[in-house]
C-alpha cells in the first residue's frame, strides 16, 4: 500500500504489517482513504478527530446556507394610509433581509370591477421599495385577487452576513457598556432572530 504520514507526508509503499506497526507506534489509526488506486492508499490519523471536525465543518455549511424564502403580504385596493405604511414596512424588512415578497391585493364584492385599483397599489408600492427590490413577477389578475413578486437586490447571503456583523457589533457594544438596559438586550436579541433567516423554507403572510 502507500502510506501517507499524519502530516501529509509521503512515506512510500510499504507492506500492511509495517503500516500497522508504525499506526501502533504513533497511536493512530491507519484509514485507507483511495481503495481503488494501485497500490490502495491509506493514511496515518486520528479518525474520531477527523469525524468530529468533519461534522462541525458540515453543520458550519448548514448554517451559513442561504434558503430562498417567499414571503406574502395581503393588501385591499382601498387600504388607508396608516394601515398601508405598516405593511410597506413589512415589505421593507423583508426585502433587506434578502427574501422575495408576494404580494396579494384582494378584491371583494364590487371591488372586482375596478382592478386599475389594485394596478395602481402595486405600482406605487414597487416605486417606493425600488431602492430595495424589483418587480420579478407583474401584476396579474387571479380569480378575485391581483398578484405581484417583489425580488430583493441584496441577495441572501449578503443580507445574513451583514445581520451577524450587526449582532456581533451590538454584542462588542454591550461589552464596553455593561450599564446597558436588560430590555434593550432582549430588543437586540428579537431583532437578530427577526432578521436571520437558517431554518427550512418557508411562506408568512399578514392580511390586512
Amino acid at each position: 500500500m502507500r502510506l501517507v504520514g499524519p502530516s501529509g507526508e509521503q512515506v512510500g509503499i510499504v507492506p500492511l504489517a509495517k503500516a500497522l506497526e508504525l499506526a501502533q507506534e504513533y497511536d493512530l489509526d491507519l484509514v485507507e482513504v483511495a481503495a481503488n488506486a494501485r497500490p490502495p492508499v491509506c493514511k496515518l490519523m486520528d479518525y474520531g478527530k477527523f469525524k468530529y471536525e468533519s461534522a462541525m465543518k458540515a453543520r458550519e455549511a448548514r448554517k451559513n446556507q442561504a434558503h430562498t424564502v417567499i414571503k406574502e403580504m395581503k393588501l385591499r385596493p382601498k387600504i388607508d394610509p396608516h394601515d398601508y405604511d405598516t405593511k410597506k414596512g413589512h415589505v421593507v424588512r423583508f426585502l433587506k433581509q434578502g427574501d422575495k415578497v408576494k404580494i396579494t391585493i384582494m378584491f371583494r364584492g364590487r371591488e372586482q370591477s375596478r382592478p386599475e385599483l389594485g394596478y395602481r397599489l402595486l405600482q406605487r408600492l414597487a416605486e417606493d421599495v425600488q431602492d430595495l427590490g424589483f418587480v420579478e413577477s407583474n401584476p396579474k389578475q387571479d380569480g378575485r385577487n391581483m398578484i405581484m413578486v417583489l425580488g430583493p437586490h441584496k441577495k441572501k447571503t449578503e443580507a445574513m452576513a451583514e445581520a451577524r456583523q450587526a449582532q456581533e457589533a451590538r454584542k462588542a457594544d454591550a461589552k464596553a457598556n455593561p450599564g446597558k438596559s436588560q430590555n434593550a438586550a432582549e430588543a437586540d436579541h428579537a431583532a437578530d432572530t427577526e432578521a436571520v433567516e437558517t431554518e427550512a423554507p418557508a411562506e408568512a403572510s399578514a392580511e390586512a
